[in-house]
């Protein structure tokens, strides 16, 4: 049975989501397109021979529309002849890209492939794609839950109540967030992944002095008086500081199989172990990465014990330790460089952001075994399991 590998791993500095961000000025298609190219220079591959390229985006209209990923392989110079094409699964709509890029070499429908997405979140608000007064979720939806479903910040404010998080605890996650990713970009861990952009080369919204009495001092961020008085047990702790911020920013990751990797002379940097995808309670929403984790491990036949790394998508610290809660997890092997929090979340990009990440830390590390999950809008969650080789 043929497997997958991935053998280069690229993503762009992460800007602030905002008019004023350091890639602000950088058009969507730009950003892509400049992780490609960097893809193909830096693995040494024909493009010629790249079957398919399939990349995430969440917000798929104005500059983000038309299938990006397409104008972006062609912006990137890639020959006309490769394909492309869009996907959206929310949060984890470039993890789910690497899934099917995956699946394709394993099925023999691919040899090589590159799995990819972007968000320029600056250019492209969030919800830019619901205009004002629609409704994007019709009457079925209404009629299943007549109390109306809840924007993601609530979903962090329940889950929180839940699993008794206080803020303090969820602000403690997120300060170690900030010194891990400060640390290693002091330490140059991120040296091998960043392809630097128009004279950026560092996440941007890194706080290497963030600490707990700083974060003490911000207000609750999803404060509603409508939505207190529907969830009394509430306790209103979720704030810009301990949730992911808005961000832009671009990844790729190039997928063959072991055959081919020798047969062209790359070298792999992990196999693409197993997969899973799950839905979850569209209320809570975010909760999905605890099923999905239970689910690609027993596909696997490993244990939690296992694992020597995990990435964890850091919507809000709310999330990552429910999960924890729930796993049991050693929250020193998660988010060894820091997470969503202090990296940031270009949503459509932090899927293959994460693996990238995460297979460099696999090889500094030696790590045989490594799980990354995705909580994604809708109750949601993608999850999948790198082995070293």
């Amino acid at each position: 049975m043929r497997d997958a590998v991935i053998v280069e791993a690229v993503r762009t500095p992460i800007g602030k989501g905002r008019p004023n961000g350091s890639l602000a000025h950088v058009h969507p298609v730009q950003l892509l397109s400049h992780t490609l190219r960097t893809l193909v220079e830096r693995s040494g591959v024909d493009p010629e021979l790249i079957d398919d390229v399939i990349g995430g985006t969440v917000d798929q209209v104005g500059e983000q529309a038309m299938n990006t990923t397409r104008y972006a392989a062609l912006a990137a110079g890639l020959p006309e002849t490769v394909p492309a094409t869009t996907v959206d699964r929310q949060c984890g709509s470039s993890q789910q890209a690497v899934h099917f890029a995956a699946q394709g070499v394993i099925a023999g429908a691919y040899d090589l492939v590159v799995a990819c997405g972007v968000e320029s979140m600056s250019r492209v608000p969030m919800w830019s794609n619901v205009p004002a007064g629609k409704d994007p979720f019709g009457p079925g939806v209404a009629e299943r839950y007549p109390e109306g479903l809840v924007p993601q910040g609530i979903s962090a404010e329940l889950i929180a109540a839940k699993w008794s998080l206080t803020r303090a605890r969820m602000d403690e996650f997120a300060v170690s967030s900030h010194h891990k990713a400060a640390a290693a970009w002091q330490a140059g861990r991120f040296d091998a992944e960043v392809a630097p952009l128009d004279g950026v080369a560092r996440d941007e919204c890194v706080r290497p002095g963030s600490t707990p009495e700083i974060l003490a001092g911000l207000k609750p961020a999803y404060y509603d008086p409508a939505f207190a008085e529907r969830f009394p047990q509430i306790e209103w702790n979720v704030t810009a500081g301990n949730a992911s911020p808005i961000n832009d920013g671009a990844s790729a990751v190039l997928i063959t199989s072991s055959e081919t990797a020798a047969r062209l002379g790359l070298r792999p940097l992990a196999r693409l172990h197993s997969f899973a995808v799950t839905g979850s309670d569209p209320l809570l929403m975010l909760t999905g990465v605890i099923p999905a984790t239970e689910k690609v491990l027993r596909r696997a036949g490993l244990t939690l014990g296992d694992m020597d790394l995990f990435e964890i998508n850091e919507a809000f610290s709310s999330v990552v330790l429910a999960w924890q809660q729930e796993t049991g997890a050693d929250l020193d092997k998660v988010n060894v460089h820091g997470g969503a929090i202090a990296l940031g979340h270009p949503l459509g990009a932090s899927g293959t952001r994460l693996t990238t990440t995460l297979v460099h830390a696999m090889r500094e590390r030696g790590a045989r075994y490594a799980l990354q999950t995705m909580c994604e809008a809708g109750g949601l969650a993608n999850a999948m399991i790198l082995e070293g080789v």
